[in-house]
């Protein structure tokens, strides 16, 4: 794994696309610097201790945000009205990077299930 992967990953996407995710990753990283960075199913995926806590995807018509794990979405379901969530994920719009305080409570919901609290 490397971050050179999600380099490439977002480096081959168009605007607004690109832009977007680089925004995402850069607060995904103010949040969790140490994570590991590389890609899972071909997807960019932050890992701590060898566990997903953040990824994401750009599809054609929207990018997903990925908590590699159902039971965070289902615990935010307020802060994640106005998402089209599913199980494992949630869809956010191409031109607009998900604001810095959900980021933060995704990641700290997914770390305290990976460390058992």
């Amino acid at each position: 794994m490397s971050a050179a992967q999600i380099d490439d990953y977002i480096g081959a996407l168009d605007e607004p696309k690109r832009s977007t995710l680089e925004q995402v990753r850069r607060t995904i990283l103010e949040i969790v610097p140490d994570a590991e960075q590389g890609l899972s199913y071909g997807a960019p995926v932050f890992k701590v201790n060898g566990k997903g806590v953040a990824g994401f995807a750009a599809f054609k018509n929207h990018l997903t945000y990925a908590p590699h794990s159902g039971n965070v979405t289902a615990q935010l379901t307020d802060e994640l009205q106005g998402y089209v969530v599913s199980k494992g994920s949630f869809q956010f719009d191409v031109a607009t990077p998900l604001p810095k305080k959900l980021v933060k409570r995704l990641i700290a919901v997914r770390m305290a299930e990976v460390s058992g609290g």
